[in-house]
């Protein structure tokens, strides 16, 4: 009798293990086993060229991905911030054009060192992300209607700025920003790795990042215990500002020209990336490190339909699909929990 219960508990103990390592790890074997089967189905994704394609393409709707996360746990959300990366790339181009450059902007400004279209892209996503944190710290409104307001505004900012017109010829050594070096690692990719990292130590190990969980966790309760929540806010979405600009520098630095219509619609596919990757929109659940792999696993599913084939429609209605069983998992962990 004491056998089959020794058993018993361990083949309990054996289950619980394995499900604990499911529950930690499952995102990372999804993005595997998506590896696997589109590399068995279409041999040439695993070729190093379309390797670093994926990353790249994942480096922008990545860096945005980022401040979402931060937003995401402190139980808010930002819907703006497709429309201020196009305010930021057009804003940096023109003042990031080549001399030579037709229909310039401005026709009598000299050719400016690539930091100053660079500043001008950080300092309109910092402004638009403090204008939205101010926005919900100060009024009360939720970051909903917030940010829906930003969203619309800056993409109508970024319409009369350029007449609906694109702005291209920038430098070469803004155009430099999209490119590689040595000729092989993408220079967005390196940047996107630089901001993983920043991120990371941030959330994980600064009061700022403490302080974020402790809002998303229960927002009364870290009012009580001293924590400044208005300004606090004011911050995340400053961050998240902030990202949204320097993506608008890769973006552009890609393209070689910015558009005030471009990345219409980036926002929700940062928002997805971070909600494949676990973070949850009850507050106070998320990492980095899931953000980046749910980044992944869209660039990848992405990549891999475009390989084999799939029409770009069905590959959103497949992305819609994730999303949405992503949300309902968090739901029922959320339950569980409860």
């Amino acid at each position: 009798m004491t056998m089959n219960n020794e058993s018993a508990s361990l083949s309990e103990n054996r289950g619980s293990n394995l499900a604990q390592l499911l529950k930690k790890y499952g995102i990372v074997l999804v993005l595997l086993l998506m590896i696997v089967v589109i590399s068995i189905l279409e041999p040439a994704f695993l070729r190093p060229k379309n390797i670093f394609n994926v990353l790249t393409q994942v480096s922008i709707f990545g860096i945005m991905s980022l401040g979402l996360t931060i937003v995401i746990i402190s139980k808010g959300i930002d819907l703006s911030a497709g429309s201020v990366l196009a305010l930021s790339a057009v804003l940096a181009a023109s003042v990031g054009q080549a001399a030579d450059a037709t229909a310039k902007y401005f026709p009598n400004l000299p050719v400016l060192p690539i930091f100053v279209p660079i500043a001008v892209a950080l300092l309109v996503g910092l402004i638009c992300g403090a204008v939205n944190g101010l926005l919900i710290a100060k009024t009360g409104i939720p970051a909903f209607i917030a940010t829906l307001g930003m969203q619309t505004a800056a993409r109508g900012f970024a319409l009369i700025y350029t007449q609906g017109k694109p702005i291209s010829n920038l430098t070469k050594s803004f155009t430099n920003i999209g490119g590689k070096i040595f000729s092989v690692i993408p220079v967005p990719v390196v940047i996107y790795a630089i901001m993983i990292g920043i991120t990371y130590i941030m959330l994980n190990h600064t009061r700022f990042g403490k302080n974020i969980y402790a809002i998303g966790g229960n927002i009364d309760a870290a009012e009580v215990s001293g924590i400044d929540v208005k300004k606090n806010l004011i911050m995340i979405y400053a961050y998240c500002g902030l990202l949204a600009g320097l993506a608008a520098v890769v973006f552009a630095g890609r393209t070689g020209s910015a558009h005030p219509g471009a990345a219409s619609g980036y926002e929700l596919t940062a928002i997805a990336a971070t909600t494949i990757g676990g973070t949850s929109h009850s507050g106070g659940i998320g990492t980095i490190r899931g953000a980046v792999i749910g980044a992944l696993i869209l660039g990848v599913l992405r990549n891999g339909l475009t390989l084999l084939g799939v029409p770009a429609y069905w590959q959103q209605v497949t992305e819609g699909v994730i999303i949405v069983v992503a949300v309902i998992i968090d739901m029922r962990k959320n339950r569980q929990k409860k």
